[in-house]
């Protein structure tokens, strides 16, 4: 894990859950998700629920934990012979377990977009990044080339990127990792949705450039009053970027909390992950591991 955020946490959002009246971004309750082995189904999502307004929700645990399977479940991106079972799955007004593969292509990206971890696995090798970024908006809007070029234009700025219309030619072997993720973050923000799925977006950059790809997503997000979920392994990172927090440890949600309230948590799991990270003061001779096995089932 590593410790290179910003000293300073933007400042938090009020979130719609603490007992107001507006209605949930999502409500998902009992979410389960199960894949097939030689023994039979299973679970690697255990029946969990949460809700998310537009807000900032950090959910972190270990490899393994269920934290990705969780973001690629809402989009409905779990393919057979994988299995997705929940109560209630509701974005806004629209039931997502209802939605058919065709329905759920419109929502993908106009609605709900998501951030993978790796740019070399999300890029496509043969299109420019100007083509890709277009792609992502055109496909759910019909605009004139003009105002296509001028909204790729504005997006790559938005994230940071100098001299925009070179990089729009450029191919995605001509880029760095970093501009890779800023240009994976334009493609999904570009068609303007309402909650952006941040899966380890930050894991596959050097450390010098984590920080300025969180605080794009940061400003982005505020800026246009969406909902994010950030997925990560780092504690430290949600605390600092986020609203609330969800820790899962075996496919279950071990504890809830505000994220200006991780360093009080009260599971032992949470408390375990939090002694195990290494300060920049660290005195201790070495470092406690935890026992996996200790909070099965928990």
């Amino acid at each position: 894990m590593t410790d290179a955020v910003p000293d300073a946490a933007p400042p938090p959002r009020p979130s719609p859950q603490g007992g107001g009246s507006e209605k949930a971004l999502l409500d998902i309750q009992n979410l389960r998700v199960s894949f097939p082995t030689p023994k039979g189904r299973v679970e690697v999502v255990k029946g969990i629920s949460f809700t998310l307004g537009r807000e900032r929700l950090g959910i972190v645990g270990e490899s393994g934990s269920g934290k990705s399977m969780t973001g690629r479940s809402i989009l409905k991106l779990i393919r057979p012979r994988g299995r997705v079972t929940a109560d209630r799955m509701m974005f806004g007004d629209t039931d997502l377990l209802a939605q058919s593969e065709r329905q759920m292509r419109a929502i993908r990206g106009a609605r709900i977009s998501m951030v993978m971890q790796d740019p070399k696995f999300s890029l496509n090798p043969v299109m420019t990044v100007g083509e890709q970024i277009a792609e992502a908006l055109v496909t759910h809007q019909k605009l004139q080339r003009s105002e296509i070029e001028a909204r790729v234009r504005a997006m790559l700025e938005a994230v940071r990127i100098n001299d925009p219309d070179r990089v729009a030619g450029l191919y995605p072997h001509e880029i760095s990792g970093g501009m890779g993720q800023r240009v994976m973050i334009a493609m999904m923000l570009i068609p303007e949705p309402d909650l952006l799925i941040a899966d380890e977006p930050t894991s596959a950059l050097d450390v010098s450039v984590q920080a300025q790809v969180l605080d794009i997503i940061d400003d982005l997000v505020t800026t246009k009053g969406m909902g994010l979920i950030l997925i990560s392994h780092d504690l430290n990172l949600v605390s600092r970027y986020c609203d609330r927090i969800l820790v899962m440890n075996g496919g279950q949600v071990v504890e809830e909390c505000k994220a200006s309230e991780l360093a009080q948590a009260k599971h032992p799991y949470t408390q375990g992950l939090l002694a195990a990270m290494p300060q920049m003061n660290e005195t201790r001779a070495e470092l406690p591991v935890l026992e996996r096995s200790q909070w099965a089932g928990t």
